[in-house]
């Protein structure tokens, strides 16, 4: 009699356990739905999406593109590894032209021309011919790329002013959107044998398709977005909120570069799972994204940020301690959901600092993200070497719990609802 009441006790809490996931992916798809219909009504916002979706695209065929140019132009590893700097290079040369650059041309005119260039960009930089070539265009796909960032972003900020409706999480879920739309097709542009020169001429050519049907959208955005003054030393709320966003890109690179890795030598993950937990972030990432603006003017960007911060804590804790490949993948997830809406709330900040043009918020901000994805994933590999993968990615669990404290003292982030907050609320 009590093996079949351990039995029927099971059978209970497997039951509510499956209704929960049910009843809660339901409620995740329903909202995440809502809010995509009503982001698509806004056809200025949705072009701009499509703008943020472009970036992930060609770099999901680019990230794949890679071994194949690795190949055909002779670099090993180190060398490789090095080149790829300049991308990121070119991106803080970007930073400190960026107040000059958007003081004299319209936000419009910069998003259409940019995007064209950088499609332009992303055909050389997998066909070039040369290591010259390579490393040239590898520079300026950096620059061209912050200086699209700071553009679209600028303007997201001033449409959620101008429709009072929020849009921001949204379009960095089109992102990461992108992103996996990307690695699908890549898949199967190989298992059609197309090579990567012609992949990324393909999605390129689709992609400046697209922008010209969009021309008109983005011309419309005729705003010069910077005052022409020089970039100005960040006051420590603006310094916390860099150091917020170097620990969320932090997180993004070391999620990148090292959870295969981490399946692989700790776990001993066979080879098939190993990229299950990289996307499992990237999953959680987009659909967070995605009901993000809904989360935000519900909750308070302030609480999520903390809450993020702190999610994400528990994600790294469970992956470290993580007996199991299953339980790690819960870790990683744990991660995305964490990080998910912390950057567009911070890119949102950004633009509403008293005193401070968009321009000048963005690039004081995403210099901390630079620095985080640029030293976070090779910090992790130093400490790996010395103590262990498993310690060294403890080092993110302080890291998160540290931004989650910055969250809670920074006045720039707040739970207090705007009048697009308001109404965003009203449509739902």
């Amino acid at each position: 009699m009590q093996n079949v009441k351990i039995e029927h006790s099971d059978i209970t809490v497997s039951l509510t356990f499956t209704f929960i996931i049910l009843y809660s992916t339901f409620y995740i798809y329903h909202h995440m739905i809502k809010n995509i219909a009503s982001f698509i009504k806004v056809k200025p916002a949705l072009a701009i999406g499509f703008l943020f979706c472009t970036t992930s695209l060609l770099f999901g065929i680019w990230v794949a593109s890679i071994p194949g140019v690795k190949y055909r132009l002779g670099f090993t590893d180190g060398s490789l590894g090095l080149s790829l700097l300049l991308s990121p290079l070119g991106a803080i040369t970007a930073m400190l032209l960026s107040a000059k650059v958007f003081s004299k041309v319209p936000v419009g005119k910069w998003m259409l021309g940019g995007y064209i260039v950088l499609s332009v960009l992303a055909i050389l930089q997998i066909n070039a011919p040369t290591r010259i070539v390579f490393w040239i265009v590898l520079y300026l796909f950096g620059v061209v790329s912050f200086l699209n960032g700071v553009a679209v972003n600028a303007t997201v900020n001033m449409m959620e002013k101008k429709y009072n409706k929020l849009f921001m999480s949204t379009c960095h879920g089109m992102y990461s959107l992108g992103g996996t739309v990307s690695a699908g097709l890549a898949a199967i542009f190989f298992s059609l044998h197309v090579i990567s020169g012609i992949q990324i001429v393909i999605v390129a050519a689709a992609i400046v398709a697209v922008i010209f049907c969009n021309r008109h959208l983005l011309l419309d955005n005729k705003d010069i977005i910077h005052s022409g003054e020089r970039l100005k030393f960040p006051s420590l709320p603006i310094l916390g909120l860099s150091f917020i966003c170097m620990v969320s890109f932090m997180a993004e690179g070391c999620v990148a570069d090292w959870s295969a890795l981490y399946f692989k030598d700790v776990l001993h993950s066979p080879k098939a799972f190993i990229s299950l937990g990289y996307a499992g972030f990237s999953a959680a990432m987009t659909i967070g994204r995605l009901n993000g603006d809904a989360l935000l003017s519900k909750i308070g960007s302030k609480k999520i940020v903390i809450a993020g911060s702190l999610v994400a804590a528990t994600g790294f804790l469970t992956v470290v301690l993580a007996p199991f490949i299953v339980v790690a993948i819960a870790g990683y997830i744990l991660i995305g959901f964490g990080c998910c809406c912390i950057v567009p709330v911070l890119f949102r900040a950004s633009g509403n600092i008293p005193g401070v043009s968009a321009v000048e918020g963005f690039a004081m901000i995403t210099t901390g993200g630079l620095i985080g994805f640029l030293t976070g994933p090779s910090v992790i590999g130093f400490i790996s070497q010395a103590a262990g993968l498993s310690k060294a990615l403890s080092l993110l669990i302080f890291m998160t719990v540290m931004a989650a404290i910055v969250a809670w003292q920074n006045k720039f982030i707040t739970n207090k609802r705007s009048a697009e907050e308001e109404n965003f609320i009203d449509l739902q």
